[in-house]
C-alpha cells in the first residue's frame, strides 16, 4: 500500500473491461467506475487489517467525473486514497486510468470523490470513529500493513 502526500492510505489496482462491464455502445457502463472503485476500497481495508469498516460504513455523497470512453479487452488502473478524516466522516479521491488499447490512448477515465460515515450496527446515526480505526487509517498501523503485503 502506497500513502499519499498527506500520509494517508493510498492503493491502486488493476483490472480489465469485460464484456459485462460494457453497454449497448460498446464502452464501459457507468456503473463500473464505482465497482472498480469499491473493489480499490476493500483492498486498501484488507490491507490495513480494518475488516469491520465495511459493515459501519455506508455511502453519503459520492460524484463522478467521466472523462474517456473504457473499451472491452482494455486495461485500466484504479487508484484510491483516503482524502480527509473527519470525526465521522472519511472522504475518498479516486482516479480510474485506461491503459493503451487499440480503441484508446489511454488516459485518465472518470475521477471522483467519495464519503462513507461511520454506523455502528447499534446505532441509527453518525458516530466518531473509533480511536483504533482512526489510529490506523491516520498512519498508526500504515507502516505495519505494507510491511511484507505487495
Amino acid at each position: 500500500m502506497e500513502g499519499n502526500d498527506g500520509g494517508l492510505p493510498e492503493v491502486c489496482i488493476e483490472r480489465t473491461v469485460e464484456w459485462v462491464d460494457t453497454d449497448a455502445a460498446g464502452h464501459q457502463h457507468n456503473s463500473v467506475i464505482m465497482r472498480w472503485v469499491e473493489a480499490a476500497e476493500a483492498e486498501m481495508f484488507r490491507r490495513l487489517e480494518l475488516p469491520e469498516y465495511f459493515p459501519s460504513a455506508p455511502r453519503v455523497q459520492q460524484v463522478i467525473n467521466y472523462r474517456a470512453k473504457l473499451w472491452f479487452g482494455q486495461r485500466v488502473t484504479a487508484r484510491l486514497s483516503v482524502q480527509q478524516v473527519g470525526r465521522t466522516s472519511l472522504t475518498f479521491a479516486f482516479e480510474v486510468h485506461g491503459h493503451a488499447h487499440k480503441k484508446s490512448p489511454g488516459g485518465l477515465a472518470a475521477h471522483g470523490t467519495f464519503t462513507t460515515a461511520y454506523v455502528p450496527a447499534d446505532s441509527d446515526g453518525a458516530q466518531p470513529w473509533p480511536d483504533h480505526m482512526r489510529a490506523v487509517i491516520c498512519g498508526a498501523g500504515v507502516q505495519s500493513a505494507r510491511a511484507g503485503k505487495a
